[in-house]
């Protein structure tokens, strides 16, 4: 299903509220909007936020472990660090945001829409994706490893060193993907489908790691 472009297509748009006051441990929101606030080194871990949305939030570093967010609509929003350790998504969209050095490892995102966003460096080692879409994105440095990934496409988008490592993979395409360097961890993506084009940039990668060596004479 295509992710909603704007807010007030959101079925629950005419019932958010403007969110004010602070996060907090524990904290549960429904319904709220957060609109271009700055949180930094904010404390909320095990916070849950559903049926909302963020708009040109920033958050810088942080403790937001536990978080869950159900149902979520993000667009324009920046998350510089922070610690989001075993956070949940649950049918969230995410739009022309950025992330950088964000520590997500053994978060879990389920039918997950990421679309326009700037991601470097981040974490999920550990993580479990599934129906997840990176579209038009740029990933730089993305880490894998260990992770699960189940239905997770990457139309438009390019992947730049990324991590693979004792990763599990399951209906992973990357054939959409404008770019795709794998830094690690192609023997843990037996089953992926690439294209073409793309198993032949990838064939030296592929040669390497199977120990064969290429001579023409």
């Amino acid at each position: 299903m295509p992710a909603v472009q704007d807010l007030q297509s959101l079925p629950y748009a005419r019932h958010l509220q403007p969110f004010a006051g602070e996060l907090t441990y524990d904290g549960d929101h429904t319904e709220v909007h957060l609109d271009g606030a700055e949180f930094d080194d904010a404390e909320a871990p095990g916070s849950r936020f559903a049926s909302s949305a963020l708009t040109a939030v920033t958050f810088t570093g942080g403790t937001f472990d536990h978080v869950r967010l159900d149902d979520v609509w993000i667009s324009r929003c920046r998350w510089i660090g922070g610690n989001w350790a075993e956070s949940q998504m649950l049918d969230v969209t995410i739009l022309d945001s950025a992330l950088a050095g964000v520590q997500s490892y053994r978060a879990y995102w389920r039918r997950v829409t990421v679309q326009g966003c700037k991601i470097d460096s981040l974490n999920l080692r550990g993580a479990k994706l599934q129906d997840v879409e990176f579209r038009d994105c740029d990933l730089s440095e993305v880490d894998f490893g260990d992770a699960t990934l189940i239905n997770v496409t990457f139309p438009g988008s390019a992947i730049r060193r990324a991590r693979f490592s004792k990763a599990t993979t399951k209906k992973v395409d990357f054939r959409g993907a404008r770019e795709l360097d794998v830094a690690q961890g192609w023997d843990s993506l037996r089953g992926v489908t690439i294209s073409h084009d793309q198993l032949a940039e990838a064939a030296p990668a592929l040669a390497h790691m199977l120990g064969i060596t290429v001579k023409d004479r």
